[in-house]
């Protein structure tokens, strides 16, 4: 899986860098298939002009795999606290997706085999 940071209104170091890939790695193997390469773009930053005290951070995530798009975002006060729910966010969303596609290949054979139990007439 490929994945590419952006930063925005805060400085892009190598601890945040490391944190994003250690934490977007292991969504990798939701998304693995031979022949198929997944693009996740991330963005972490400063969310500005929004609040009246404090900092607040947000956490953006998109991901492109199998011609199909998720996004996902969050905000918090702690910028590792967002990466950490975007992820996690990310996650159910790909489980969920996967979810839908097998429900409708058993609805689709449950169609098939009723079709068939209709047609033809086994011993009775």
């Amino acid at each position: 899986m490929q994945i590419t940071i952006k930063a925005t209104n805060i400085e892009l170091t190598s601890a945040i860098r490391d944190y994003v890939n250690k934490r977007f790695n292991s969504v990798g193997k939701f998304v693995q298939k031979e022949g198929t390469e997944a693009l996740c773009r991330v963005e972490v930053g400063k969310v500005t002009n929004r609040h009246k005290k404090g900092e607040v951070f947000s956490a953006e995530a998109r991901i492109h795999v199998r011609g199909k798009e998720l996004y996902v975002s969050s905000e918090k006060e702690d910028l590792y606290v967002a990466i950490d729910d975007v992820k996690d966010e990310l996650i159910r969303e790909l489980q969920s997706t996967k979810e839908k596609k097998m429900n409708m290949m058993r609805r689709g054979g449950a169609k098939i085999k009723n079709m068939l139990k209709g047609l033809y007439d086994w011993g009775k």
